[in-house]
């Protein structure tokens, strides 16, 4: 089942590939697509090799994982990505190329990734955002998840304090439940009025 393929109207999620590390260095190497991302730009295609290992190839070794390359379907080069982890938070991310911004792009591959998850039995998806970046809030939003709370990290590893929103989407029927570890682990938590 690990990582099964899907098709959207524009779109083509599939598996990173090794063939696809000068596409995975565009992604990676922008200061701007990667402003509110928990890495630094990578520089070489030597250190987005590394990333690929670290964040792909070991996920696509688990029996279930969804770490998807976004690809335009009339080329299928990847211009994004989109993950939902398979620990306990199960954190829902996404990134794109800035070209391909404000495209509808990621809430497109966000409705796939979402239906697959749910069809799958995963009981709920938590995704989080710098609150200096809304956009990210609103792709979250169209996607269906609903905003819980807002907490404070030191930001590792470019250890400095961020504010994050967290959403979550619950499949299983039990509305009423809230994943907890963020705000438990947070000595700055609180809820706002968005």
């Amino acid at each position: 089942m690990n990582t099964p393929a899907l098709e959207t109207g524009r779109l083509m999620l599939r598996k990173f590939m090794e063939r696809d590390m000068e596409a995975l260095f565009l992604i990676l190497k922008d200061e701007e697509v990667n402003q509110f991302l928990p890495w630094y730009p990578v520089k070489s295609m030597e250190e987005t090799e590394i990333f690929f290992d670290k964040r792909y190839a070991s996920k696509y070794a688990q029996p279930q994982g969804y770490a998807y390359a976004i690809c335009l379907k009339e080329n299928n080069f990847p211009i994004g990505y989109i993950n939902v982890d398979m620990e306990e938070h199960h954190d829902f991310g996404y990134g794109l190329r800035k070209e391909f911004w404000h495209k509808g792009i990621a809430t497109e591959a966000g409705k796939a990734v979402v239906g697959q998850v749910k069809k799958d039995g995963l009981p709920y998806i938590t995704a989080t955002h710098d609150r200096n970046n809304p956009r990210s809030g609103n792709v979250m939003q169209k996607l269906g998840l609903t905003y819980r709370y807002s907490y404070e990290e030191q930001w590792q590893p470019k250890n400095f304090p961020v504010i994050f929103r967290m959403y979550q989407l619950n499949f299983d029927g039990n509305d009423d439940f809230v994943y907890q570890k963020y705000w438990d682990e947070s000595g700055n938590h609180f809820v706002e009025q968005l």
